[in-house]
């Protein structure tokens, strides 16, 4: 196996409202014109939002879950100021603030934010792993 990550994909309640948080709130690129998923063009892979029954239905699940689902994602920036941009960003365009940013025990700089779903994104400057 090839060790690579394609896409993510996030299931939706609402998938136009999706769409507007990524594209319009987080300025993310929206590949053509959706019709039932939308994609994120990102460097080296796609972000998809999907319907959350679809989504479960393509999985063979029950779409009822709540509470932490055991997944965080996580964009890293290049500064402490970055982080506290995106965060603010997010939280403009109608996303929640879960952890306002701090200097953390591993040595880095992180906040965290649900987007208008309650998936879980992290924000982080990590000097130990730089950005190239």
């Amino acid at each position: 196996m090839e060790p690579r990550i394609t896409i993510v994909t996030l299931g939706v309640d609402d998938l136009a409202r999706a769409i507007a948080f990524y594209r319009d709130g987080l300025g993310l690129p929206l590949e053509g014109e959706p019709e039932g998923i939308a994609f994120f063009a990102l460097q080296g892979t796609r972000l998809a939002l999907y319907p959350r029954e679809a989504l479960a239905d393509d999985a063979g699940i029950s779409a009822d879950g709540s509470g932490f689902s055991g997944v965080t994602l996580a964009h890293n920036v290049r500064s402490k100021a970055e982080v506290d941009a995106l965060l603010e960003r997010a939280f403009g365009a109608g996303g929640r603030l879960i952890q306002p940013a701090e200097d953390k025990f591993w040595g880095g700089y992180s906040g965290y934010f649900a987007d208008p779903d309650g998936h879980l994104w992290e924000v982080a400057w990590n000097p130990h792993m730089p950005l190239e």
